[in-house]
């Protein structure tokens, strides 16, 4: 069965899907450093007193962004989160009791940590390995959620130029993301689109994109007016493609 006739055959809710993000929005995407370190251990604490699927997801998400924010600078005390997460979201997504709209969530921040246990410990299998289950879940997901190919492109755009075939995601998932964005409003929340705004902008450096690169980074900064998503980085890049 492709999969195309599988998704068919159990589409997914997009209410639901739309419900779980709310549940998992105070986890994801976190930029606020001492925001993230309570973050952690009340999302740890409510774990240990109720081991749900979704706090288990939630804690899984966390451990992610830990990993993201704080491993690399930290020589010791984060070292291992990436795999932390892995482990968790791993373990749900063979889980046949989780709740299917939960997955694009799951296997994409599955894929995303993969990559990150490989920048940790320098085995760069992984990070080809984490591209293949991006893949799968952009093939299952992205038409509905945003979050295979915000993980994907976030991902590709960090990548050192050895993995040149990869970083090509950069530009293709932003760019898929603001399309699916303007023909459904409620396709992903301002968080989301003022990283990708910013995003496409940072790919998008050279004269032939110039305008476009700054309306988006006016919409990058327009969606974040308390500085929780893009807008420092969009108006640094402001700044740089202006000068």
């Amino acid at each position: 069965m492709t999969v195309t006739n599988s998704l068919n055959a159990h589409p997914l809710d997009f209410s639901k899907l739309k419900a779980f993000e709310q549940q998992l929005d105070d986890v994801m995407e976190l930029i606020d450093i001492p925001e993230l370190k309570v973050k952690l251990q009340e999302v740890e604490r409510k774990y240990q007193q109720d081991p749900s699927m979704i706090n288990k997801a939630r804690l899984g998400i966390m451990y992610h962004e830990t990993a993201l924010n704080l491993s690399f600078i930290s020589k010791s005390e984060y070292k291992g989160y990436a795999k932390k997460s892995f482990d968790q979201l791993n373990e749900l997504f063979y889980t046949s009791t989780t709740t299917k709209e939960l997955l694009p969530f799951i296997s994409s921040y599955r894929a995303s940590a993969l990559s990150l246990v490989g920048a940790e410990t320098k085995k760069l299998k992984l990070v080809g390995e984490a591209f293949d289950m991006f893949e799968d879940a952009v093939a299952k997901y992205s038409h509905i959620s945003y979050m295979p190919e915000f993980l994907r492109g976030s991902v590709a755009e960090n990548l050192p130029w050895i993995f040149f075939s990869k970083r090509k995601f950069a530009k293709k998932d932003h760019q898929a993301i603001i399309d699916k964005k303007e023909k459904n409003s409620d396709f992903a929340n301002w968080k989301i689109m003022s990283f990708t705004y910013w995003g496409w902008a940072n790919q998008h450096q050279g004269k032939k994109y110039r305008n476009q690169a700054l309306q988006y980074l006016d919409k990058a900064i327009q969606l974040d007016p308390n500085y929780q998503a893009g807008r420092k980085r969009a108006e640094e890049l402001k700044k740089k493609l202006k000068h």
